[in-house]
């Protein structure tokens, strides 16, 4: 029976579609299984003990707020109730935001590049580059950054695309943008770094943007309409319908801009344009961990996509120059965190180079042997076409699985160091810590803390419910409240409650014994809080 190519036509355009379906998700469902075991099952310390207490009881987090990762985290907590603690489904959040981000980035590769191995290597050594693996096993919304970021690309490439094809619909993919923008700038204030490349190129692509008011002014509105719709979370959970936990002040106009303008951290940027070769060589570090070999050939790659796709480069060279810059003059206490981002442009970067290539070895000389044919007969050229034309056709899916194959190299060769520093499935240290110290202070106890194990504590309070007796006065509760110096916080409670100190190091401890004495309480596992017994030289 014959077909007829309307049916086999139709049966192709439905396959095509189901392959740009489950190609991404396989990616993200392969991400998501390698990653899993590795997850953290509990409560950790530092900023993961704050995400994983602020999220579930949507409270308001370290400037800038995070309030988009907020929401987000709070919803995501009551849909996974069945996965167990609230503290381990924040951080299955985190590895769904990477998964997600590697699926993103296997559709915006296809359309980059319309080969699906290309592009589902490319999204699987997004997901498991050393830093992204690592941030995927613990609560921290610089995963759900990636996963914007990403989501932004597809987006906006897509509307470039739409507008080319003349689309009727094309307009609301720039709407849709700048909802992500927005939903991104909530999460975090890195995203403002891509608002130059951003405008860069929606002027590449419609020039005359601006010569359209009403459609700008959509834009605009959808941009700055998300923005305050998330950041009213912060004021809202503040005051209206306050959380039980809050930083800051946050339900003030002035301290609503001191958390979203991270006034906290100003002058953490030092010096841009000073010191080049030390950034250089950090860079340079960076980039060999997570590309490889292939780390030399970014420059190339990037070549090749400002001939392939130039206004994607326009976009993601200069998000690259500008947050590159940011980066290495930025102070943090993890700043690998801060290069997701650039990672994820190089990668797509490399994919076009990949594509190119594969491009030009597919080339068949279909022409030079029909002059050929012309000339020696006209069986004599069919032949010749078809002795050059299939290997060519061979050669083009071959080459294609090779290179796909040689994108992941980098991850394959470090697989399994990756995994070893990434795996945080033993790291129960903060669970362990915090009962200890709950079951030895005393009842109606203040503990003077610090930010470190301050959030385990608020963890155990807020979430877990346990020990709503104890009063735990971190140093940021010590400026909101003013209670001044550790000292002071002592010397206010001492005598009428247990008080207990918990310092960052032995500096600040230090400047607690000039004037109390304190006496070490519970086993090994509590060596870092002590007892504070009476005023220095005083007696018990």
């Amino acid at each position: 029976m014959v077909t007829s190519p309307r049916v086999s036509g139709s049966h192709w355009v439905r396959a095509e579609r189901w392959l740009a379906i489950l190609g991404p998700a396989a990616v993200a469902a392969f991400v998501v299984g390698i990653i899993w075991p590795g997850l953290m099952p509990d409560v950790g310390y530092w900023d993961t003990g704050e995400f994983q207490t602020i999220l579930p009881i949507m409270g308001t987090a370290h400037p800038t707020g995070y309030p988009t990762y907020v929401l987000l985290g709070w919803l995501v907590n009551l849909l996974l109730t069945p996965l167990g603690e609230p503290a381990f489904r924040i951080n299955v959040l985190s590895l769904l935001c990477v998964a997600v981000a590697a699926a993103g980035t296997v559709h915006l590769m296809v359309r980059l590049t319309g080969r699906m191995p290309i592009a589902m290597a490319t999204g699987a050594a997004v997901a498991l580059g050393p830093a992204t693996w690592r941030l995927a096993t613990h609560a921290d919304p610089h995963t759900l950054h990636l996963a914007l970021v990403a989501a932004l690309l597809v987006v906006l490439v897509r509307w470039e695309q739409a507008r080319k094809a003349e689309e009727a619909s094309a307009d609301r993919w720039l709407v849709v943008a700048s909802v992500v923008f927005g939903l991104s700038v909530g999460n975090h204030s890195l995203t403002l770094l891509l608002a130059v490349p951003v405008g860069l190129f929606v002027l590449s692509v419609q020039p005359g943007i601006l010569l359209r008011p009403r459609f700008a002014a959509l834009c605009a509105l959808a941009l700055f309409g998300t923005i305050a719709a998330v950041y009213l979370e912060l004021p809202l959970r503040a005051g209206l319908f306050r959380a039980p936990l809050v930083y800051g002040k946050p339900e003030t106009w002035d301290g609503f801009w001191y958390i979203a303008l991270a006034e906290q951290f100003r002058g953490s940027l030092h010096d841009p344009l000073g010191e080049l070769p030390r950034k250089f060589a950090e860079l340079t570090k960076l980039a060999s961990a997570e590309f490889g070999f292939l780390a030399l050939l970014i420059p190339v790659a990037f070549l090749a996509t400002v001939v392939r796709h130039w206004r994607y480069a326009l976009l993601t060279g200069s998000a690259m120059l500008i947050t590159v810059l940011f980066n290495a003059s930025y102070t943090n206490a993890d700043i690998s965190r801060y290069y997701l981002g650039p990672s994820l442009w190089a990668w797509t970067w490399l994919a076009v180079l990949a594509a190119v290539i594969v491009e030009q070895v597919a080339v068949s000389p279909v022409g030079a042997e029909a002059d050929v044919g012309a000339a020696t007969g006209a069986e004599t050229g069919a032949a010749s076409r078809w002795s050059s034309g299939r290997p060519a056709a061979i050669a083009g899916p071959i080459t294609t699985v090779v290179l796909a194959g040689l994108l992941l190299v980098p991850t394959a060769a470090g697989f399994r160091v990756r995994a070893e520093r990434a795996d945080s499935s033993h790291d129960t240290a903060a669970r362990r810590w915090v009962t200890a110290v709950l079951a030895e202070v005393g009842p109606d106890a203040v503990i003077v803390s610090q930010w470190a194990t301050s959030t385990a504590l608020w963890y155990a309070q807020y979430v877990d419910h346990l020990r709503p007796d104890v009063m735990v006065v971190d140093d940021r509760t010590r400026l909101d409240k003013n209670y001044g110096e550790p000292t002071d916080v002592i010397s206010l409670y001492l005598g009428s409650r247990p008080v207990y100190v918990i310092r960052a190091n032995d500096y600040d401890l230090g400047k607690v014994l000039d004037v109390f004495d304190l006496a070490p309480i519970g086993g090994s596992s509590t060596t870092n809080v002590y007892r504070v017994t009476g005023l220095r030289g005083a007696g018990g």
